[in-house]
């Protein structure tokens, strides 16, 4: 059996080289778990995204919750705190980000036949309620991931990884 290594010690990983960091940023907003906020921190420290924004009533660093997921993470991605999403929102808009709520609605498109115009603020809501309609409204795209199952969600930090990575894979292949 082979020894683990890790992923950049690799051949495979000669392919995103040059990608870090990936031109998207991750805002939360009023996500209550911290588990879940600790499970971003991880995942956009492994995607390489540029920053993660915690806004509302999301947590923030120092938590041992947090870091229990995070595993550290926390001290690698450049990460805020604010209350307010909406000037986060538009300061990334000034910026020229296509800004993309993740939810399921009527103005979904699906994630896999989304075109993102990058660089894109990716924004994820409460684990319930989803995104405020305040910054809902703010959006250029409303992206689904498609259900399948009985549950017509996924968990949020879940739902993080799963669209982070579509993007790592997307930006990646539009530079071949």
């Amino acid at each position: 059996m082979s020894e683990r290594v890790p992923y950049r010690a690799t051949a495979g990983a000669a392919a995103y080289d040059s990608v870090r960091p990936l031109p998207v940023s991750v805002l939360l907003e009023n996500v209550r778990s911290m588990y879940n906020v600790g499970s971003f921190f991880r995942t956009c420290d492994a995607a390489g995204v540029e920053a993660l924004h915690l806004c509302g009533y999301t947590s923030y660093p120092p938590k041992k919750e947090i870091s229990k997921t995070a595993l550290g993470a926390e001290d690698t991605v450049r990460w805020d705190h604010t209350l307010d999403a909406l000037t986060r929102v538009k300061e990334h808009r000034a910026r020229g980000y296509e800004i993309a709520a993740i939810e399921t609605n009527d103005r979904s498109v699906d994630l896999f036949e989304w075109t993102p115009r990058f660089p894109v603020l990716l924004m994820f809501g409460h684990e319930v309620d989803g995104l405020s309609a305040p910054v809902l409204e703010l959006a250029d795209t409303h992206v689904r991931i498609p259900m399948l199952g009985q549950k017509h969600s996924l968990n949020v930090a879940t739902a993080g990884g799963v669209v982070l990575y579509e993007l790592l894979r997307k930006f990646v292949a539009l530079r071949r």
